[in-house]
């Protein structure tokens, strides 16, 4: 391994160019305005592939965005081991919060910081830059194939039909992720659960038109008001989910499992500064990486209606729409929970307007057991790196797709992710530490040396 990380870090400059040509493509996969960039960004990838060292790299069409795969197969009696990750990236609204332009990436203070920086460009580059720096050393001890796709960030909707498609050639002994975040600097962790997701989008419809609220109000159901009401009504004073049969399979776990989940260092002092806010919230009898961990959780995520200008425009609103998600841990379904959803949001609307619920996306949770062969060599590989062996975390966010794997391909993954809390992912001044990407890329290389063994 001597020459892979003195290839590494000879390298530096390079990678770190080379990752600020794919910032720069503003690939927001929830914007249809940016489907070329889409396009441009999978084309990108291929040739990155190629010149990294794969033998056969090809963007290929699927019923939404472009996936990529790649491959090198050094010899079918050696582990093949399945990179996943996602080009696609976050809408950057509000640009007014951002300190510089989100897809004109720089380094400040240390952290490289752009839209995509992290999650999951970031990330999912590293993975290739290990690859090339194990390929050109002659040191890659395994068989690597890579499947990079444009639609994580808005539910993976084309992946499951193309993995179906492409079963046979996506065959792995175990796929690895880097789209999750570690515990801290000081305390490096491996994801072995994710909370799976139920996204829903509402509207409310009332009046045939917008009407003037003096001649109207106090006569007609207002319908951004009666869509607050009813989101209210969604949660209770516990901060408990207020949807009927909405925890009846959650997974209780025992008070030796909750003691270990909490035995992982917490500051909760600087929780809060970390994110700015004065006080925490959530479920009751529960501490805050119970919340995120392993209880589920229902967000507002997007809400608007009626005049949002400038100035005053004294109307009641025809329509009130909101985007609803629901973080879900095991074993909850998550087409049940859109139900379940659908059914109490309805029974508790006013007659007076009309209520249409959408699903727009969806995943299972997913855990990965600790004492899987990769789990261990990912854990070796993060020792070697950062001096401590790694701890299991179970982290708030979702990967739908991650659950779609096992089911379809009948393959584990390990959530090996570099990610801090304080990286802004999803939110504007995104950012990912130079240290973590450079230690990222010789941890990978390391678990590729360990897996192999």
């Amino acid at each position: 391994m001597e020459k892979t990380i003195s290839y590494i870090q000879t390298h530096q400059e390079r990678f770190l160019s080379e990752l600020f040509g794919l910032l720069r493509i503003p690939s927001i996969s929830a914007s249809s305005d940016h489907k070329p960039d889409m396009q441009a960004c999978a084309e990108e990838l291929v040739r990155l592939l190629q010149k990294a060292g794969a033998d056969y790299a090809v963007s290929m069409p699927t019923e939404g965005n472009p996936v990529v795969y790649a491959e090198k197969i050094k010899d079918s009696s050696l582990p093949t081991v399945l990179v996943y990750a996602h080009y696609d990236v976050m809408p950057v609204e509000p640009l007014s919060e951002w300190h510089t332009p989100p897809f004109e990436p720089e380094v400040r203070e240390g952290r490289i910081y752009g839209r995509g920086a992290d999650d999951d460009k970031g990330q999912g580059f590293m993975h290739i830059k290990a690859f090339e720096s194990m390929v050109a050393t002659g040191e890659l001890p395994c068989n690597v194939k890579f499947m990079l796709e444009g639609e994580e960030e808005i539910g993976s909707a084309s992946l499951n039909a193309w993995c179906r498609e492409h079963k046979e050639m996506l065959q792995a002994d175990v796929i690895l992720v880097s789209d999750t975040s570690m515990i801290g600097w000081d305390t490096p962790s491996i994801t072995c659960g994710l909370r799976g997701i139920t996204y829903m989008e509402v509207e409310v419809s009332g009046p045939s038109h917008d009407l003037h609220s003096g001649l109207y109000g106090g006569a007609v159901v207002n319908p951004v008001n009666e869509l607050c009401r009813i989101i209210a009504l969604l949660t209770d004073e516990s901060g408990r989910v207020a949807i009927p049969h909405f925890y009846d399979k959650v997974r209780i776990y025992s008070d030796t499992e909750r003691a270990a989940l909490l035995s992982a260092p917490f500051d909760l002092v600087s929780y809060r500064e970390n994110i700015g806010v004065p006080e925490v919230s959530g479920e009751s009898g529960y501490a805050v990486p119970e919340r995120t961990g392993i209880r589920p959780a229902l967000d507002v995520n997007g809400i608007w209606g009626g005049y949002t200008g400038e100035g005053t425009k004294t109307i009641i609103p025809s329509k009130a729409f909101a985007k609803i998600s629901m973080r879900l841990v095991p074993d909850q379904d998550y087409r049940e929970i859109a139900d379940l959803f659908e059914t109490y949001l309805r029974s508790i609307a006013s007659p007076c307007v009309h209520v249409s619920v959408s699903f727009l996306h969806g995943g299972a949770p997913y855990v990965s057991p600790t004492d899987l062969k990769a789990y261990q060599a990912a854990s070796q590989a993060v020792e070697r790196t950062f001096g401590k062996r790694p701890l299991p975390f179970y982290s708030g966010g979702s990967i739908p797709i991650i659950s779609t794997f096992e089911e379809v391909l009948g393959i584990k993954s390990i959530l090996l992710g570099f990610g801090l809390g304080s990286d802004a992912i999803h939110a504007p001044n995104e950012n990912y530490p130079l240290e973590n990407f450079y230690r990222g890329i010789e941890t990978i290389a390391w678990f590729y040396k360990y897996f192999a063994e």
